[in-house]
């Protein structure tokens, strides 16, 4: 069966270097088997890559763009915490923030950007409870961050 790495590679996606804290915080912090992911926003090599409110400067494509942008960063932090992403037994929980306009109603839509590149990647083990919330701002005004815990294989 294909890796995890050669499955991205085929979707035409490659992992980015770790993103380190922005704060007084870890990245991820393991906790017997579980691996709690910091929020990871829609950056790579430290420039954002979607700035702005979904109803606004964004849509919801290219939110649901800007959220694989952070699952993608998630990724890359599994693999800095645990060595491989062959290493994860499934994804538990996936919390979704989207910076939007007052009122809207579609976060589930762009959220889909995150979870859908989990499942394709991982099958069955990437499913995951979820919430797709949106918010006045984020960090930097990024459009999406997206916050993970998995499981890891014992």
């Amino acid at each position: 069966t294909m890796s995890i790495e050669s499955k991205l590679s085929a979707l035409g996606l490659k992992l980015p270097a770790a993103p380190s804290a922005a704060g007084n915080y870890l990245p991820f912090v393991r906790t017997g088997n579980l691996l709690y992911l910091a929020g990871t926003i829609c950056a790579l090599d430290g420039q954002l890559t979607h700035v702005g409110q979904v109803g606004g400067e964004q849509t919801v494509d290219s939110g649901y763009e800007a959220a694989k942008v952070c699952a993608l960063n998630t990724l890359a932090n599994i693999k800095a915490a645990a060595g491989s992403l062959e290493a994860v037994a499934r994804f538990v929980y996936v919390g979704g923030y989207v910076n939007a306009v007052s009122g809207f109603a579609d976060s589930p839509a762009v959220v889909n950007g995150a979870s859908d590149l989990f499942v394709k990647l991982f099958g069955e083990a990437g499913k995951h409870a979820r919430a797709a919330v949106a918010v006045a701002g984020l960090p930097r005004n990024c459009t999406v961050e997206i916050q993970v815990v998995v499981e890891l294989k014992s």
